[in-house]
């Protein structure tokens, strides 16, 4: 439809930019498109795509890592338009930073970008559930391997599990594409990083309820955050709407503070998974702070590491809470050894 859009107000030569996170091969589509609806232009189309991550964008513009620009690198006229939207970027960005590729390279290159981000996530988690069975501390071995520089320390932090827009609709993406021309090995493999993901996010409710006495039904159970990172009212896969799916269709009422979120942003979400909004009016409590969310609970998760629920008055919170008082950290924010002290049974990623 946008092409369509520009092909009918376009005249003479125009440059075509692909900004989004697309499936491979749509800079191929738009071309055709524009050539067969437009009476007067020619068009090159280009492949820009972004690698901004919330919370930190501007930053990410401003000083990016590298800059992709996919172009028709056949012909002249392709270089030329590739160079043309480089120029732009260099009024602020080293040139070296600017990588030249064929339109096919650029969109796949987004693709695979996110989904080997994920890929280390889901990697780390899945050695957090072998952390508990051994005693190991993930954190500690996240911490040594990170050491190695072939590996590197960023996206080794194990938790309940990724969320965004990104990860899973570009792994779904892979998949897609891998079994389209016939490589169900590769579908395969890039598969088992959304189940690793999927996995840990159920193995973190199950693990809510089995220390609750194997039910929560009826039980009330605080949540602190719902979007999926801190800094951004983002909640799109967020861990914490499976979590609270699988807590509420065991039974519990689940009492939610997110900073950013509000409800009726949770609602449809919840509803978007299959559930009926009626029942959700039942079991969930909407809250203005992490107390309000623990007052009179049996529990409390933590879904965001918001910065501010590092902070907060533990001492008060156990008070208030059922004992035994159960704290279930899917971030690794907390304090272990404070709120343990508090009289806390406390659960973390990870920790044995």
């Amino acid at each position: 439809g946008a092409a369509r859009m520009i092909a009918k107000v376009a005249k003479g030569p125009k440059i075509i930019v692909e900004k989004s996170t697309i499936p491979v091969r749509t800079a191929e589509a738009i071309k055709t498109i524009l050539e067969a609806n437009s009476e007067d232009g020619t068009f090159q189309v280009l492949s820009n795509p972004e690698f901004l991550a919330e919370g930190t964008a501007i930053e990410d513009l401003t000083c990016p890592d590298r800059i992709l620009i996919g172009g028709d690198t056949t012909t002249p006229e392709g270089k030329d338009a590739v160079e043309s939207l480089a120029s732009v970027y260099r009024t602020w960005i080293p040139d070296d930073r600017i990588i030249r590729t064929n339109l096919w390279s650029s969109e796949l290159s987004k693709l695979v970008a996110n989904a080997f981000l994920a890929q280390r996530i889901s990697s780390i988690n899945s050695i957090s559930a072998l952390c508990e069975k051994t005693e190991a501390d993930v954190d500690e071995v996240a911490n040594a391997i990170g050491r190695d520089s072939r590996i590197g320390p960023k996206f080794l932090k194990a938790s309940v599990g990724f969320g965004g827009s990104c990860f899973q609709k570009d792994l779904l993406n892979l998949v897609y594409l891998s079994g389209h021309f016939g490589l169900p090995q590769v579908a395969n493999y890039w598969q088992a990083v959304i189940d690793m993901n999927e996995w840990q996010k159920e193995r973190f409710s199950a693990k809510i309820v089995q220390s609750l006495f194997n039910t929560v039904r009826g039980k009330k159970i605080g949540i602190w955050g719902f979007a999926f990172k801190k800094d951004t009212n983002d909640t799109r896969e967020s861990a914490a709407i499976y979590v609270c799916r699988d807590l509420i269709m065991e039974g519990a009422n689940v009492a939610i503070y997110d900073p950013q979120v509000g409800k009726e942003e949770i609602i449809a979400d919840l509803v978007y998974l299959g559930m009926e909004r009626e029942q959700l009016e039942r079991q969930i409590t909407f809250c203005s702070s992490c107390e309000e969310a623990s007052d009179s609970a049996h529990g409390v998760a933590v879904l965001t590491e918001w910065d501010e629920f590092k902070t907060v008055n533990f001492e008060t919170i156990y008070e208030k809470m059922f004992k035994p008082a159960f704290m279930f950290d899917g971030r690794n924010i907390i304090d272990s050894d404070k709120v343990k002290g508090l009289g806390f049974e406390f659960y973390s990623i990870g920790k044995g």
